[in-house]
């Protein structure tokens, strides 16, 4: 006869193996994370390729991890404002964004950095930060916020305006001009311009009502919220720009950390794959506005190197000045920078 100690070991003993037996539905349930960005969801291949480049990762991600990680992907600030989503990533509120780095200058100063006027010259300057001394440091001020860089992205701009062609500093007197950060708008102030901050998502509203003459934002942008309807004159970025921005795929660390080594592998992978993607894209629009434009009646306009560097000499007068004198570790940093050719 088997004892009752025995009898409840027996059963205790199928029910564990019974337990490992079946699938857990812990383990079967993917993980899903929420991506949010600013821009319009891209109805066509030749939509908006920021909102194409969140897809991409998305379905590629899903794809290699067998379904163990599955994104809800919201376009057109839908699931929160735009200048919301830095704050957001730092605590943990929300899983992943494609912003651009500056708007959280005002909680992490040493970002704006990323929007300074006339600092990067080309993508390909640009994309040479990650490997480099800047590009480390970023990734450690970024980590120290909770915030963890997957697919490098930079954008050349272009200025969209109703008064006016821009190219040169002293075009910009006068006109009320939204710059884009910090650094941009000192250096328009520099240049005599009344500047009003706002994100680029605002800026249709604001040229439309009068609130704005002139413009600065990504080639990109200026397609994609329909700027050319409001404006006579675009200089643009296919040859020379002032204005390249970071806008990278950002996730937070600490959901990051907490996936499995695996999973980490792939998305960290898949982040890095999308980057010769992001620069194909982003020259194509460069050239794609311009053509936009012209096609509404724009008068589209050039800058060359003589009008850049006149800009350089208002920017470091200003923004370069202000940065390396008032953020903590500015001086460095800008050299750091300003050592990548």
């Amino acid at each position: 006869m088997i004892s009752k100690t025995k009898r409840h070991l027996t059963l205790a003993i199928a029910a564990a193996a019974l337990t490992c037996a079946l699938p857990s539905a812990h383990a079967q349930a993917p993980r899903v994370i929420k991506i949010s960005h600013q821009f319009p969801a891209a109805t066509t291949e030749d939509g908006d390729f920021r909102d194409r480049l969140v897809r991409r990762f998305a379905a590629e991600v899903e794809k290699q991890s067998k379904g163990s990680l599955k994104f809800e992907i919201y376009p057109g600030s839908s699931l929160m404002k735009t200048n919301s989503q830095i704050g957001a990533l730092r605590k943990s509120a929300l899983d992943m964004s494609l912003v651009p780095l500056a708007y959280g200058g005002g909680e992490i100063p040493a970002v704006n950095l990323t929007l300074m006027p006339t600092l990067v010259s080309s993508y390909e300057q640009g994309m040479r930060w990650k490997t480099a001394p800047i590009g480390k440091e970023l990734d450690r001020i970024l980590a120290d916020k909770n915030i963890k860089i997957l697919t490098w992205v930079w954008q050349a701009g272009g200025i969209a305006s109703t008064k006016k062609t821009v190219v040169v500093p002293d075009d910009a007197k006068g006109l009320k001009f939204r710059g884009g950060s910090k650094e941009m708008d000192q250096m328009l102030k520099g240049a005599g311009a009344a500047v009003t901050g706002m994100p680029s998502s605002e800026i249709y509203s604001a040229m439309q009502s009068g609130v704005l003459d002139a413009a600065l934002t990504s080639s990109t942008s200026l397609i994609s919220f329909r700027l050319q309807e409001f404006s006579k004159y675009v200089t643009t970025a296919r040859n020379k720009s002032f204005w390249f921005m970071f806008e990278p795929l950002l996730i937070s660390k600490g959901l990051y950390d907490s996936l499995t080594p695996e999973q980490q592998k792939i998305i960290s992978e898949v982040g890095a794959s999308l980057e010769k993607f992001g620069v194909e894209e982003a020259k194509k629009d460069d050239q794609r506005m311009a053509d936009v434009f012209a096609k509404a009646g724009a008068k589209v306009v050039d800058m060359d190197d003589k009008a850049f560097m006149a800009w350089r000499g208002v920017a470091e007068q200003t923004a370069f000045k202000d940065f390396a004198e008032n953020i903590k570790d500015g001086r460095a940093l800008l050299d750091m920078a300003l050592s990548v050719k």
